[in-house]
């Protein structure tokens, strides 16, 4: 059985994507690659299109993981029929992923740190410029995401 997976944030350039590679990564180690289906969107408009943020790239070339290819896309109300979990980044991308997806009436929509032992929201790098924290809260939530999944 497939597990679809969709990450979101604001902008689809920096958290959204590192989590979206992180995961393909730590599925493919695993050996799972064929059980799960991995994307990434963007609730806003304003990056769509664009690769992902050259920081955020960086961050991830370092621990080995390309992101090449990628492109901004918006969250469309067709996503939440596709995909398993949406898993948005922090609370206000949750907000708007339930305005965009008119509800959350399957029970999909999460938010990634809700996997980890440190509930709340993914340190914002636009802001901070602080890629390594984004890199440990990214890699905690996906790996405790990977977990439960596994688990059940």
């Amino acid at each position: 059985m497939m597990t679809r997976i969709l990450f979101v944030c604001h902008g689809n350039i920096c958290r959204s994507p590192m989590a979206e590679f992180v995961m393909k990564d730590l599925v493919r180690q695993a050996g799972l690659g064929a059980q799960f289906h991995v994307e990434s969107a963007a609730t806003s408009t304003e990056e769509i299109g664009n690769p992902v943020y050259p920081p955020a790239r960086r961050k991830l070339a370092e621990h080995g993981i390309s992101c090449e290819g990628k492109r901004a896309r918006q969250l469309t109300i067709a996503d939440y029929d596709q995909f398993d979990l949406l898993i948005g980044m922090d609370r206000a991308n949750l907000r708007n992923m339930h305005r965009i997806c008119g509800g959350d009436f399957a029970g999909k929509l999460h938010l990634l740190m809700d996997y980890t032992d440190h509930p709340g929201d993914v340190a914002d790098p636009w802001y901070t410029d602080d890629f390594e924290t984004t890199w440990r809260d990214v890699l905690a939530g996906c790996q405790g995401l990977l977990r439960q999944l596994s688990n059940r």
